[in-house]
């Protein structure tokens, strides 16, 4: 655990000795996120199956909807492509097949449209250069959305964003988060990361102690040498319900999703060509929402969730 995403995974590579391996430690994390998200699953299954205890994000906006947008007739199926080494987004299942949030998410979407759709896992930093080259139609993957995307792609709204939480020792009886609250106590940070920029802007009383990576800033944290971690809600979720944390902390206030800080989120990638395509997209992510397919799959693949 302890992999910052705000920083790390969306970090191009060349292919050289270091980045191999980086992905083989990639392959290693995954393993052990898949390992935690089915414990916690089970988990919660048996304790109480009907009513999971797991904050579901809604992105959409009921007064958008429109009239039914039907995909375009191409003759061919729908080509996503995807990056198997990052769950719970996408990895790769026991038989071996692309599966995830984003990639069963882009099923259940072609289900809506009711068109044939195939997906195809490549290494995460060739997937928009294989777009543009039209190896694929659809990117379903953690790309991040941003102006220089946008500049080169279309993308439909988001369907998963990044929340930035604080989470503090379960002992400490700590109040949550403020401007006033957080005066001169002391919070974690990785240094240089949007988390830190953020807490300078918005708590500029809070007595800052930055780490080079999120694992030491937990452990810290876990050894009582900084009061709260303020950092990216899904690798504290994961860390949080995980071995090493040992059930020491707990979230602690809201989530934050400011967008110049910590993006706008992620949604499918097209071609600037396929308008045609992004929308019906756009509408059957509506209905997926709509329907409770969103909510069933987020509960799946986000056990714990970080909002």
């Amino acid at each position: 655990m302890g992999q910052d995403l705000s920083m790390d995974v969306y970090c191009s590579e060349p292919t050289t000795q270091g980045s191999i391996r980086h992905h083989r430690m990639r392959r290693v994390m995954a393993a052990t996120v898949i390992a935690l998200l089915t414990n916690v699953a089970q988990a919660q299954q048996s304790s109480n199956p009907a009513a999971p205890s797991v904050s579901i994000p809604n992105f959409w906006n009921p007064r958008a909807r429109g009239e039914r947008v039907e995909a375009p007739q191409t003759g061919r199926a729908i080509r996503f492509m995807t990056d198997d080494e990052f769950p719970p987004l996408h990895f790769a299942g026991p038989d071996g097949a692309p599966t995830g949030f984003a990639v069963e998410l882009a099923r259940a979407v072609c289900e809506r449209l009711t068109v044939m759709c195939t997906v195809q896992a490549r290494r995460f930093d060739t997937l928009l250069d294989a777009l543009a080259d039209k190896q694929g139609d659809v990117v379903a993957a953690a790309v991040p959305l941003t102006p220089g995307l946008r500049a080169r792609f279309l993308a439909t709204r988001p369907y998963f964003r990044w929340p930035a939480r604080f989470i503090a020792r379960k002992d400490r009886s700590l109040p949550d988060p403020s401007a006033t609250t957080l005066a001169g106590r002391s919070v974690g940070l990785v240094e240089g990361s949007a988390h830190e920029a953020y807490l300078k802007a918005f708590f500029p009383n809070a007595t800052r102690k930055t780490f080079t990576d999120l694992s030491a800033a937990q452990s810290a944290l876990k050894r009582g040498e900084v009061e709260y971690l303020f950092a990216d809600g899904l690798s504290l979720a994961l860390w949080l319900n995980g071995q090493e944390a040992e059930n020491c902390c707990a979230y602690s206030g809201g989530n934050y999703l400011e967008n110049r800080y910590f993006g706008e989120g992620i949604g499918f990638v097209t071609r600037t060509e396929d308008a045609a395509l992004a929308r019906a997209l756009d509408d059957a992510l509506q209905r997926v929402w709509d329907d409770g397919k969103y909510a069933e799959l987020y509960l799946r693949f986000f056990p714990v969730s970080p909002f």
